[in-house]
């Protein structure tokens, strides 16, 4: 603290007893270890689970990375559905689920579901009764099978397709407008069929 000129000191308290005042963590070595033993407990309370969540093989971004296959951030809901497992069900087995991800490809939802249905026929699912198993539990000799850690390694790269000609279809081919058509008629599918059923049941009615 500077002072100028001839004026009155500042009255300061520099004479608090500020040893009252400050916090401590003595305790930081006992609640490291009760962290612990909460971690063990709730571990043995929820039985045997997966060590590691299964994440989906999607393109890296840009023009740059996507040739790498890297690890996303959960499955689509349409691959779940594919595979024939459901959101809440695919949460307790270990599955990250993404509701906001899209498949913007078939290969990489074809991909992924095969990703999920070797995921499902390694999987051991122990009934929480022994005498009442519920459906998708898995009975007999799985349960007595030794559990070991499924490792479902992220698939190799397809090799590169090798350089070709361009066929005459592909270069009369018009991308934007088989996707505005494909989009008018997603658009107008549903009051299609609404008449369609409509003229069908006008029809039926003449003919009586």
């Amino acid at each position: 603290m500077g002072f100028k000129h001839n004026n009155v000191l500042h009255a300061n308290h520099f004479r608090k007893d500020w040893q009252r005042r400050v916090r401590t963590w003595f305790d930081q070595p006992g609640s490291k270890v009760r962290r612990r033993r909460a971690r063990k407990a709730k571990a043995a309370s929820l039985g045997v689970r997966p060590l590691t969540l299964l994440r989906p093989a999607v393109r890296a971004q840009t023009v740059r990375y996507n040739r790498k296959l890297r690890e996303g951030r959960g499955f689509t809901l349409a691959e779940l559905k594919e595979a024939g497992i459901g959101r809440k069900e695919a949460r307790g087995v270990g599955i990250v689920v993404d509701h906001r991800r899209r498949n913007l490809s078939e290969e990489g939802k074809v991909l992924n579901v095969e990703r999920l249905k070797a995921y499902k026929a390694k999987l051991i699912i122990f009934p929480r009764k022994a005498s009442k198993p519920k459906k998708g539990d898995s009975t007999g000799d799985d349960l007595k099978a030794p559990t070991t850690r499924i490792n479902l390694a992220l698939p190799p790269l397809a090799a590169a397709e090798a350089p070709r000609k361009i066929t005459e279809e592909e270069r009369n081919f018009e991308a934007a407008r088989t996707l505005r058509d494909a989009k008018f008629r997603a658009r107008h599918e549903g009051q299609r069929k609404l008449r369609a059923t409509k003229r069908e049941e006008e029809e039926a009615n003449k003919k009586k």
